[in-house]
């Protein structure tokens, strides 16, 4: 009764489901590995943010880059900002429009300083032209905020190109921007959260991080991928067990039924 299995149609079916259960499984334990990645990260980001401020030189360094474990950590620094060393960070967009970060270094002294993202102001009429940038207090400051990793282009998924109007970057790079500018630079940069003094005219604050759900939906997508896993071994056995059936059917009432040598001849 069970011979029709081993015909050439059946055989191809066979070798589909065998391929499709391996492959189902590898992109369920994909789904479930991204979920862990990302409950991971959400945790330790949350976790950053919502620690006690620390002091920056007691996470970093200058010539030090920032830890992935402190990233977003929340950090105080002292010093004095250094307006004439100003950038803006193009293709920044913020609430839909295009606009710049602005960053500012905050000389903490002995030739060391960490570059401040004071904020987001919007783009000028052209693209070359220099939008009016808020001054920075001046004397002593006293800034707060999120302590981030240095940008890549692997991390942003912005290009670096040449030919950029002056005083003007791609990427938040330190590395980089220590070459323009006359200090040792801690290995990363700080986003602006709170100042003491306040300045009267300031860029707009940068959003807190959208840590987002923690990759719910790869773990959804993962135990999709292994539902499919039942679904493709129970079409298998129900198609087996339908056969089974009409073969019987047929033998019972004496209509002919194929061989599965016949099956094979005719495949």
């Amino acid at each position: 009764m069970y011979r029709f299995l081993l015909t050439p149609r059946w055989l191809a079916l066979h070798v589909v489901v065998l391929l499709v259960i391996p492959s189902f499984v590898f992109l369920g334990r994909w789904q479930f590995g991204r979920f862990e990645e990302r409950s991971d990260n959400k945790d330790r980001v949350t976790s950053n943010i919502e620690a006690a401020p620390a002091p920056l030189d007691r996470l970093t360094a200058p010539g030090r880059q920032v830890g992935e474990a402190d990233r977003y950590r929340t950090v105080v620094a002292s010093g004095t900002y250094d307006a004439a060393n100003g950038l803006l960070v193009r293709r920044r967009p913020q609430e839909g429009q295009n606009g710049f970060y602005v960053l500012t270094p905050l000389v903490t002294g002995d030739g060391a300083a960490v570059i401040v993202n004071r904020g987001w102001i919007p783009a000028a009429a052209s693209a070359d032209a220099a939008p009016p940038v808020p001054a920075p207090p001046t004397g002593q400051v006293t800034v707060t905020g999120r302590l981030r990793l240095s940008e890549t282009e692997d991390s942003t998924g912005i290009r670096e190109r040449s030919g950029l109007p002056d005083g003007q970057v791609l990427l938040i790079d330190a590395d980089k921007i220590g070459k323009r500018w006359p200090y040792r630079l801690v290995g990363g940069y700080v986003e602006l959260t709170g100042q003491q003094p306040a300045s009267g005219s300031a860029p707009a604050p940068v959003p807190a991080p959208d840590v987002g759900s923690g990759g719910g939906l790869n773990l959804a997508y993962g135990v999709q991928w292994w539902l499919f896993i039942g679904i493709a071994i129970g079409g298998w056995i129900m198609l087996i067990r339908r056969e089974v059936a009409e073969r019987k059917a047929g033998k019972a009432s004496g209509e002919p039924v194929a061989s599965p040598e016949a099956e094979t001849a005719a495949n």
